[in-house]
């Protein structure tokens, strides 16, 4: 079975999580001190992808149709 990301995507990913435990990892355009581990992981993922690292896309978010029903009925009742 082939990798699911590069090896040098989980460098780089490792980088980011080092950094984070060191406390110097900064996140985004308001440059928020990254405390999640997952966001990390993000950001690391991120960074790969930039460098056109082997990394799979990132998910999709799929709404359901309850979801996309009230989002309808919301924007109807903002028309009125």
């Amino acid at each position: 079975m082939a990798r699911k990301y590069s090896r040098k995507a989980s460098d780089d990913v490792e980088r980011v999580m080092k950094k984070r435990k060191a406390g110097t990892l900064r996140s985004g355009r308001s440059k928020k001190k990254v405390k999640s581990r997952k966001q990390a992981i993000a950001i690391g993922l991120s960074e790969a992808r930039a460098k056109g690292r082997k990394v799979p896309k990132k998910a999709s978010k799929k709404k359901t149709a309850k979801t996309r029903k009230t989002a309808k009925k919301r924007k109807a009742a903002k028309k009125r």
